[in-house]
């Protein structure tokens, strides 16, 4: 038998964001994987932006180290029918609102590295692989998790205060729980291909061909000539003999379309799989000490790169809770708004990609219509504004994110309310987000008057002044206001007054302590 405070089930980034920050915040935790070796294959690709300034949150050398092994994407690129109809920069969209404006391309098994080696590293928390989670419940004499499982040497028991089920869309947590995920499937079969190619799509930025009703996609990774294909089968398109589940698709059922759309030329194939993709939430997030995260509690087509990244967006989200409980610093009220946030945002998701997804592979003369003749001809108008390139970009990089009217969340001043993403600003030539670490912390754009500064320095609240200058009004900030910033960084409380107990009746009605 051993003890943990926090037992992790699933060791794909979730969960290593999940161990890596709760570490930082000095929680002991254990993570199991019941993989008998570490992944080799790529799947997820896209770091996104929000993810990157996270991780400077959380280890900036990490995220350095992440940008360096990376393919960064500058732009995005739609063809119709062979031609192209559009184009999206990426980097020149995001530019002035993140210090990482690029979207990041890195095989996910290399992401894992970095993070489990970070884990090892700077925490001495190793992935205990082969170890699967056979059962758990909450033990009524303890009130802690009470987990039964099953390693390459025999059964183990691990007492933990919290369990984390970060164990993918067939989660053994959440079947525990007896929790429905519920949605549905695409009809359509998807497919994933890693290879080494040449041809004119091999140019750095990624390239989407929508035709009939299938999509092939093209997305460049680290290497120079290496990218990952993804695309559509219908059934119907499907080779006869592929049709029954006693055999697989591989590279050539689909390499004579996908070469044919792409004009690729293919010289390896490093890795294929095919696959049928769920749009699904879990009907809750987290019962009693038990939370689900990442793909065990939401799945949806991989329209827009976001599955993995919201599963970060999880861990991180759920990590600072989790420990504020475990130290006394808060009730466990606090765990309830874990899913308050988290599922709010899950279903806005699946349902942004479940529409996108149904428009580009939706089968019928209407829809054929639409993406042959409209899109190519309102695209390129609608894409030549600047604000909507910035809106798009805001969407793909999870800066449209936010947790306003919800139980964290108070106060609006000019274009800021609580619950937003912090604007990423520069004023006489110092981020705003150099300061941003893993504790509560307040900034203020002006000058902070002098109660504010005792009261900060009383309660150890780590306060940032920053120089006012006209231009900070762009991004919403106001002079002299008081930002409460939570341990994710989103705005937590946001008041003109400069008074701290309006500060302190935000801390006291959500039940959460600070030093006195």
């Amino acid at each position: 038998m051993t003890e943990t405070d926090v037992l992790i089930s699933g060791a794909g980034p979730t969960g290593l964001v999940l161990a890596l920050w709760l570490s930082k915040l000095n929680i002991k935790v254990r993570i199991i994987d019941k993989a008998e070796q570490l992944a080799t294959s790529t799947r997820a690709i896209a770091v996104q932006s929000r993810t990157l300034e996270l991780y400077d949150q959380l280890d900036p050398e990490l995220t350095k180290n992440m940008i360096e092994m990376a393919h960064q994407l500058e732009a995005f690129n739609i063809w119709m029918n062979d031609s192209w109809v559009v184009r999206l920069p990426i980097a020149e969209a995001g530019a002035g609102l993140t210090p990482h404006p690029t979207a990041a391309l890195i095989s996910q098994h290399e992401h894992e590295k970095l993070l489990r080696n970070r884990l090892r590293d700077r925490f001495g928390v190793s992935v205990e692989l082969q170890t699967e989670l056979m059962e758990f419940f909450e033990d009524d004499e303890s009130g802690r998790i009470k987990a039964r499982v099953h390693t390459s040497s025999g059964q183990e028991t691990i007492y933990a205060k919290f369990i984390a089920g970060c164990d993918g869309a067939h989660s053994a947590v959440r079947k525990t729980l007896d929790i429905p995920f519920s949605g549905g499937t695409y009809e359509q079969v998807f497919y994933v291909a890693d290879v080494n190619a040449t041809g004119r799509l091999m140019d750095g930025e990624a390239h989407v061909h929508l035709e009939s009703s299938d999509v092939v996609a093209v997305f460049p990774l680290p290497g120079g000539n290496r990218a990952r294909l993804i695309g559509t089968v219908q059934h119907d398109k499907i080779p006869v003999d592929a049709r029954s589940a006693s055999r697989n698709l591989n590279f050539e059922d689909v390499s004579s379309s996908a070469l044919e759309r792409t004009n690729l030329t293919v010289d390896r194939v490093n890795w294929f799989s095919s696959y049928r993709v769920h749009h699904r939430v879990a009907d809750s997030f987290h019962r009693g000490r038990a939370f689900l995260l990442g793909d065990a509690a939401h799945v949806h087509s991989p329209v827009g790169g976001q599955g993995m990244n919201t599963g970060i967006g999880d861990a991180v989200n759920l990590a600072w809770k989790l420990a504020a409980v475990v130290k006394g610093e808060a009730g466990m009220n606090l765990l309830e708004t874990y899913g308050e946030e988290r599922r709010n945002f899950a279903n806005k998701l699946v349902h942004t990609t479940d529409g996108a997804f149904t428009l580009i592979t939706k089968e019928g003369w209407l829809a054929q219509f639409v993406r042959a003749w409209i899109i190519p001809l309102v695209a390129p108008i609608v894409t030549s504004f600047r604000s909507v390139q910035r809106a798009v970009y805001k969407t793909g990089a999870q800066f449209s994110l936010h947790y306003r009217d919800m139980t964290l969340s108070s106060g609006r001043v000019g274009g800021i309310q609580g619950g937003d993403r912090l604007p990423w600003v520069f004023t006489d030539g110092v981020s705003n987000f150099e300061s941003l670490c893993t504790k509560w912390q307040i900034h203020v754009y002006g000058k902070a008057n002098d109660v504010l500064i005792r009261w900060c320095k009383k309660h150890e609240v780590p306060l940032s002044e920053y120089p006012w200058r006209m231009e900070l009004a762009s991004s919403g900030l106001v002079r002299d206001a008081v930002y409460v910033l939570r341990p994710d960084s989103y705005v937590a409380l946001v008041d003109k007054g400069a008074d701290p107990r309006v500060i302190e009746i935000y801390f006291a009605n959500r039940q959460i302590r600070l030093p006195a």
